[in-house]
């Protein structure tokens, strides 16, 4: 697998997942309804550090941001958004990712990472426990999942 810096020209293979994923209402504080327009302008922003992993036929199949969390003083604390597409879950894409990103993160100077709004029977909460995270705190019943109906969110923070 190849981890890079995203170009523009990777957008129309980042959306179809970014679309399924959100639009699905179980991991994303997103709205379902997010036009592909609304949400490149999101994803692609120009002030966030964006990855692509492509597999070994060169295929994007996951994709994250790096951005700071907040803004002056507090600009040092990163926040990040990741992405694996369903049909390549499983294959080590998204821990590779965060691993990544992790260091990318820690070289650009943030002292460390939050998760503002982690959905909390996202499957990636396993994924970023064992990479050192910690559950800081849980909003509760913030989220109305589709399956589960209301969980809460999880706000997860790691020291860089």
């Amino acid at each position: 697998m190849l981890i890079r810096e995203a170009v523009a020209e990777d957008w129309p293979r980042i959306w179809p997942f970014w679309h399924r994923i959100v639009a699905a209402a179980e991991t994303y504080a997103w709205d379902p309804d997010t036009s592909e327009e609304a949400a490149r302008a999101l994803w692609m922003a120009p002030a966030k550090r964006v990855y692509v992993v492509e597999d070994d036929g060169g295929a994007v199949v996951a994709s994250a941001y790096l951005t700071p969390n907040y803004g002056g003083p507090a600009a040092r604390i990163a926040n990040a958004g990741f992405m694996v597409d369903p049909d390549h879950s499983g294959r080590g894409h998204g821990r590779a990712l965060a691993e990544y990103l992790l260091t990318a993160a820690e070289a650009a100077g943030y002292r460390g990472m939050v998760f503002n709004a982690v959905v909390e029977t996202n499957p990636a909460v396993k994924l970023w426990t064992s990479l050192g995270f910690t559950i800081l705190g849980t909003v509760p019943e913030a989220y109305e999942h589709p399956r589960h109906g209301r969980v809460g969110l999880h706000i997860m923070y790691k020291a860089l």
